[in-house]
């Protein structure tokens, strides 16, 4: 009986390949090397690429990283409807850890060519220094904050208004400011300082009533340049929009926070997200949303996705896959 599950010295194909590597080592350690080579340079730490360029038509659009932050999860944040157990194993079986999550912010900058649009202004440094840099952010990208002509605001969650103020003055101070009226009715309403909504309803009035006078508001399809066009996507908040652009017949859209995670939500559409302020409602645009991307092969960026934030859905059984960018847009 041949019962290599009994024998201690199996070799696995991983066991091999170290073993191979080890005995490559043997003459160069028996040619008198006593203690292993140093090197003279010092570590330096982990880095990840702040911005990505490309062309689109004639309009030049980057995505420009306003950092991340490392929480527990990925339960109860995604998958909050689902057993603990479940999100975590999935996790796993998409190389991901069970117990921790990061989340990224990516801000999006479209120079049109008449007009410099920011799409969303990250944390803002006062609320979170570790991920709150993007005025910073945009130079290193060969923008000033004074350069920006319109800011573009997908929703009101605090990691995406925290920027437009920095020690008590406009981040941008040459902007004129675009959203959705349903998002801005909402937010905006002062019933709802001092309650549960207190929070991001005192940001709003800091941060983005301050701008109402400059401010354009949007419904469904409305225009924010010649060029680029809302698309309602509710239920991540009341007024959460998309903004299809398009330029020399070439599409792209920014989906904002329809889906916040490129396995955990985009993989799973149905699986609710905490964040999500109407949980059913935010299924039906992510859906609608990643439909449209993935039948039209759109290219499309997600604030929350991997940096740099931008790729392609493909359909892949029940839910979706995201394809990373590569050279595409290089060509």
């Amino acid at each position: 009986m041949n019962d290599q599950s009994a024998n201690p010295m199996q070799i696995t194909r991983r066991n091999a390949l170290l073993a191979t590597a080890g005995a490559a080592l043997v003459p160069v350690l028996g040619g008198g090397l006593t203690a292993p080579a140093r090197a003279a340079a010092p570590m330096l730490g982990a880095t990840q690429p702040q911005v990505y360029r490309f062309q689109l038509g004639e309009f030049e659009i980057a995505t420009v990283s306003d950092g991340a932050v490392q929480v527990d999860g990925p339960h109860p944040i995604f998958g909050n409807d689902q057993p603990a157990e479940q999100v975590q194993d999935y996790a796993s079986q998409n190389f991901l850890p069970e117990e921790k999550l990061e989340i990224s912010f990516t801000p999006v900058v479209i120079n049109t060519g008449n007009e410099l649009v920011l799409f969303d202004t990250g944390n803002g440094a006062a609320r979170r220094p570790a991920a709150g840099a993007l005025a910073s952010k945009l130079e290193a990208a060969g923008y000033t904050p004074d350069q920006v002509d319109v800011v573009v605001l997908t929703h009101f969650h605090p990691d995406h208004i925290g920027g437009t103020m920095e020690d008590g003055k406009p981040t941008f101070p040459n902007a004129r400011y675009v959203t959705g009226r349903t998002e801005y009715d909402f937010w905006s309403d002062e019933a709802k300082l001092g309650g549960p909504m207190d929070r991001v309803a005192s940001l709003t009035q800091s941060n983005v009533v301050t701008f109402a006078d400059k401010t354009t508001f949007l419904e469904d399809g409305g225009e924010v340049v010649s060029g680029i066009r809302a698309v309602a996507a509710p239920g991540h908040t009341p007024g959460h929009m998309a903004f299809l652009v398009e330029s020399g017949g070439k599409p792209f859209l920014i989906w904002g926070d329809t889906t916040n995670h490129y396995v955990l939500s985009l993989q799973k559409p149905e699986w609710h997200v905490s964040f999500d302020m109407d949980k059913d409602e935010a299924v039906r645009s992510r859906k609608k949303i990643l439909d449209m991307v993935a039948a039209d092969r759109i290219p499309a960026t997600g604030y929350h996705m991997p940096f740099p934030a931008i790729g392609y859905v493909e359909k892949a059984g029940d839910g979706y896959r995201w394809v990373p960018v590569s050279y595409q847009l290089r060509l």
